[in-house]
């Protein structure tokens, strides 16, 4: 199976995300994200109207909380039937624990497959100054991502969302079998926008990426799907 390119739906409603989708080609599945703009306005009613367009789905909703709470959020996350769901990895090991009890929990009660849990470990949008000076986390941020990763895979997560950049470290440390989403995906006549530390499809491929998200190179291109097979092209090199 190919891995995952998946595009990032950072609209501001469904139906702006439904007139991009309407400039692919009917039949073809994607794989989305749908991140928290989308999500807080419109609910689960985003994930039953990609999901009847045939799209497999990423909900990137980034949930921290105290273990409870991430327990019953996932839970109900769990009964949506999307693919992949993230947590972060910064709650620790019980908060990650008991966000994997619930949205299994979640998927047996609705009778679907449960997502893949990925922790989130330090944003692609922060610098090792960044995570020195204000989180004062002293480690470097490769050192701060791969404990991240280890812990995430202890408390049972299927991997972790984390820059191209730290894929060899991690699955140096966890396995391949441990997935390695990558976002700041850029093409290299792209801008990087707020994104600190981006890549190109090619050096995502080369690294050992299991799947990667990209937005703005597609969601803002005169062509979307063509801007959706150049980039996929190159994702897909061997």
């Amino acid at each position: 199976m190919t891995k995952p390119l998946i595009i990032a739906l950072d609209f501001p409603d469904l139906p702006t995300a439904e007139a991009f989708l309407d400039q692919f080609p009917e039949g073809e599945h994607l794989f989305v994200k749908v991140g928290m703009e989308l999500f807080y306005k419109t609910g689960p009613d985003v994930i039953r109207a990609l999901k009847a367009r045939g799209h497999r789905i990423f909900l990137d909703l980034k949930l921290h909380d105290i273990p409870n709470t991430v327990h019953s959020a996932l839970t109900v996350i769990g009964q949506l039937g999307v693919d992949y769901t993230t947590i972060h990895a910064a709650g620790g090991s019980e908060m990650l624990q008991a966000g994997v009890a619930g949205l299994k929990a979640g998927a047996t009660k609705a009778q679907v497959k449960p997502a893949k849990l990925l922790a989130i470990t330090q944003l692609t949008s922060t610098s090792q100054s960044q995570m020195q000076t204000e989180q004062l986390v002293q480690a470097t941020l490769p050192e701060s991502v791969t404990n991240y990763a280890q812990i995430a895979q202890q408390a049972g997560c299927d991997g972790v969302v984390c820059s191209v950049q730290e894929v060899p470290l991690i699955h140096a440390q966890t396995g391949i079998d441990f997935d390695c989403v990558t976002p700041g995906i850029r093409p290299a006549t792209s801008q990087t926008n707020d994104q600190k530390r981006s890549a190109t499809p090619l050096a995502a491929a080369q690294a050992g990426s299991s799947a990667i998200v990209i937005g703005r190179p597609i969601t803002q291109a005169t062509n979307p799907y063509q801007a959706y097979q150049t980039i996929k092209a190159e994702w897909e090199q061997k």
